[in-house]
Formats: C-alpha cells, structure tokens, sequence
C-alpha cells in the first residue's frame, strides 16, 4: 500500500489523476474491445467470445479499484476525489456489473439474442456509474449520469422482437430524458445561486452565508431527478413497466447499480453540500415510496413487476436514512445499497433463468412447485426473499436495523412507525412466492432447465454475500463508516477555514 502511494505521489500530476480514474479507463477499454470485435465474430463466437472479454474486463476492474484506493486524493482540477466512499462504491456497482454479466451468458443463449454490444453497453454503463460515485463537481455528475443511462436506455430494448421490450425502453428513454433535464436545471440555479458547481464551494458558501431562495428551487429540482433514478415515489410510475419489459439481467442491472451510484450522487448533495430544504422532501418522498410500493406490490401476479414494486419500496428505507444525522445515516445508507444489491442481483438472476426462452414463466402461479423441481433454484431464491423481508442471518435483516436505529437516534418515530409496519407488508407478498414454491403442486408443462456454471457462479456470489453481510457485517460497516468520515470531511474543513470563499469554477 505504501508502494502504490510513493508511487503516485512520485508521478506528475496528471499521471496521478489518471491512477484515480483507472476502473473507468479499463472499462472504457474493454468496452471499445467489444464494439471492435463483434463485426469480425459470428454469432456463436460473438456470445462466447464478447461474455468473456466482458467478465476479464469487469475483474481487471475491480482489481485496478483495489489499486487506485491506494492513492486517494482530488484528481483533474478537483473535480474528482478517490476516498473510502468512492471507493466503496466502486466495488458495488463493479460487483453487480460482474454478476449481471455472468448471469447474461446462459440468458442470452437462451434468448437468441446477438451479443453484439450487449456487454459493451454493461461496461459503458458501469463505467458512469463509477465515475458518479467519485464525482465531485455537478456537471461531471451529469456526464456520469448520462453514460450510465444512455447504455441502460438501449440494454432495456434488447429483446427486439418483444413488443414490451420495445415499449419499454421508449418510456424508459422519454420519462428519463425529462428527468434528467430536471437535475440539469437544479444545477444551473445551484450555479446561479452559489455561483459555483463545485460541492466543496457550494457547501462551503451556504454555510457562510444567507441561503438564497433559488438554492431551496435548485435542491428540489435535482431531488427529482436523481428521485426518478432510485424509482422514489412520487417520481416512480416508469418502474413496474420497464422491469416487465426489459430482460430480466438488465433489470438486475438496472434495479441495483444505477440506483446505488445516484444514492451515492444524494449523499454528496444531501450530506456534502448540506443543500437547504432537504428534510421535509425526503420524508414525504420515503413514506409514499414505502407505503405505494408495498400495497401495489401486494397484487401483482408478475413477478417481475412484483421485484419492481419490491425495488420502490426499498427506495423508500434507503431514504430513511438521509432524513437522519448525516454520520450514523451516511454508513446505514451506503451499507443498505450494498445489501440491496446483493440480494436484489441474485434474485433476478433465478428469475432470468427460470423464465426460459420468451420470458415465458414470469408469473407467480409458474412457480408452484419449484422447491421440488429445482431444490437448488428454489432455496437460492428463497435467501434472497428472506434478505429482502430482513430477516436475521442475512444482509436485508442489518441493513433495516441500522436504518431505522438512525431514525431513532434522530428521533424520527413516525416515519420509523411508518417504516416498520410497511416491512411487515412487505413480508406478505416475498413469503407469498415462498409459499407458492414449497407448498402449491408444480404445473406439469413447465421443466426447468440445469442451472450452467456461470449462473451458478453467478448465484453463489449473490449468496455468499448476502448472508456475509448478515452473519459477519463488522469489516463492510467499518468501511462504511470510514466512508462517510470521508464524505463529510469537506465539511469540517470548510467550516474551519476562511470566510473568503473560493473562486467559482469555470
């Protein structure tokens, strides 16, 4: 570690600044690998060949973020800070990126579908969302924010000759679209206002002076678009649609890293720059994201949309967390996003596979009997719904503790009220599918098919980690911690230097 470190403070500055972005550039590179070499396969070569050069580039990825968290510090005129929460981060959105990609090998045999830019367009998204967990500037953020979703606007259509796929990935790009220019406009008011993008200047100057009316309009219109990117309510009506329609490992993608790196994107703004009028927006958006989710989800015979249902309720425990002391609520928020995704990939992993090809068995009654057609399947599956009810011995169990223990420490019973009875909810529907697989007679038409290594591999991940983050949470809680030490160090030096504020960024 002390090597890596001499090393980078040894190299000029821009070699240094490029060490802090090295996870982007290899998945930048492996990326641009895929595109060159899908014309020159054909399309047996392309699903082998493309799914493997995918996976080497997502591994070399984490493997160059575990290099790069031995040189933190700003990078490319402090628009970039590699900390213990970027790096943090990092590892979730690579991770998923790496399962989802595993999980994709068999599903895209199974589906006929070309390869083609597919693992492409997983490394390219992966990539923004990287780059907005380390983003410190609003326009950067921006930049990330589109890279990530541009890829996932496409990877939502690619069941081509499925007329849901299609619709989905239009809504998907429209509601978006207009989403995203919401958190555009927050940020050329927050610009206006603080004359600033930059969130070290921005917090600094909304401590030092007067908040200006135009900041409260700013934070609310980036609330919305990054609210769309986590599928909070009232911003969440595109959710149960795109999940239906887009293929299943793209959901898991979609459900899991997008959302992890625009918690990231709240955290810097609800925690980092402190941006005014925060509470009351994030209250009100986590109790109808808890309590919408789970009563819809409460009649949904698609199980895809059940997940998706599933995916906006958990929004609104995540936002628990950010309506709390910005110390406990930081950690209890980034280890809540790092065990959603555990669970949350691994469940549509099953999904994907049990589907078969046309997505045919996504419904609750195509399940009956699963725990004795595919033990296997079926007991992977049902960790995965436990985790996400909470119950003790897996990571969604830890993950609701300290998320409503910081409610409580922040004396917030009601929406802790609130949170609890919607978790017990919440348990009706995920013991619903449990029910449906151990105790209804299997339909005889359905066969499941073997489960191959990758998706194997693949599930064994999601398990490992979800009952690691329940049985042993200690070492990701501490990184957790350092990470908001990190976060929220701006702000204990901002508060301790000069009133004279900074020059605006250009």
């Amino acid at each position: 570690m002390m090597l890596a470190a001499e090393v980078a403070t040894q190299m000029t500055p821009q070699g240094a600044d490029y060490i802090r972005i090295l996870p982007e550039i290899v998945l930048a590179i492996f990326g641009m690998a895929i595109m060159l070499l899908d014309p020159l396969l054909d399309d047996r070569a392309s699903q082998k060949t493309l799914g493997i050069v995918g996976l080497v580039g997502s591994l070399i990825a984490l493997a160059s973020t575990a290099y790069m968290a031995k040189a933190p510090g700003l990078a490319f005129w402090e628009m970039i800070r590699v900390d213990n929460f970027s790096i943090f981060f990092h590892f979730v959105v690579i991770s998923v990126a790496t399962v989802v990609i595993l999980t994709s090998y068999e599903y895209m045999a199974v589906q006929r579908i070309r390869a083609g830019e597919y693992y492409g367009l997983i490394l390219f998204g992966t990539l923004g969302m990287a780059l907005m967990s380390s983003a410190v500037e609003l326009v950067l953020i921006f930049i990330a924010l589109e890279i990530s979703s541009i890829s996932t606007y496409i990877l939502a259509g690619f069941r081509r000759r499925a007329a849901t796929s299609s619709e989905s990935s239009l809504k998907y790009f429209l509601l978006g679209s207009f989403a995203t220019a919401f958190f555009l406009y927050g940020v050329a008011l927050m610009f206006g206002a603080t004359g600033s993008t930059n969130i070290a200047f921005i917090a600094h100057f909304l401590q030092a002076n007067s908040v200006p009316t135009l900041a409260y309009v700013a934070a609310a219109l980036m609330f919305v678009g990054i609210g769309f990117k986590v599928a909070a309510a009232p911003f969440h009506v595109w959710t149960p649609d795109v999940y239906e329609g887009a293929p299943a490992p793209v959901v898991a993608l979609m459900s899991t890293g997008p959302k992890a790196a625009a918690f990231a994107v709240l955290l810097r703004i609800v925690f980092e720059a402190n941006v005014p009028g925060k509470f009351w927006l994030i209250w009100v958006s986590a109790a109808l994201s808890m309590t919408l989710g789970n009563i819809c989800a409460l009649v949904q015979d698609n199980v895809k949309r059940l997940l998706a249902y599933s995916s906006i309720a958990h929004a609104g425990y995540l936002l628990v967390a950010f309506a709390t002391q910005p110390d406990v609520g930081t950690s209890a928020a980034m280890f809540y996003t790092a065990s959603y995704a555990a669970m949350n990939v691994g469940a549509f992993a099953v999904v994907s596979h049990f589907a078969s090809r046309g997505e045919r068995y996504v419904t609750l009654e195509d399940y009956a009997g699963l725990g004795y057609r595919s033990p296997l399947l079926a007991g992977t599956l049902t960790v995965f719904l436990l985790s996400l009810i909470g119950i003790p011995a897996t990571g969604g169990f830890f993950a609701k503790f300290y998320v409503f223990s910081a409610a409580l420490r922040a004396n917030l019973i009601g929406l802790t009220i609130i949170a609890v009875l919607n978790s017990a909810v919440g348990a009706y529907y995920y013991l619903r599918i449990i029910v449906m697989m151990y105790m209804k007679e299997p339909r005889g038409e359905i066969t499941v098919a073997r489960v191959p290594v990758s998706l194997a591999v693949a599930l064994s991940i999601s398990v490992a980690a979800t009952l690691y983050l329940g049985i042993l949470p200690g070492r990701i809680l501490d990184f957790a911690s350092r990470g908001a030490i990190d976060l929220l160090h701006i702000n204990e030096t901002a508060s301790t230097t000069s009133s004279t504020p900074a020059p605006p960024s250009p």
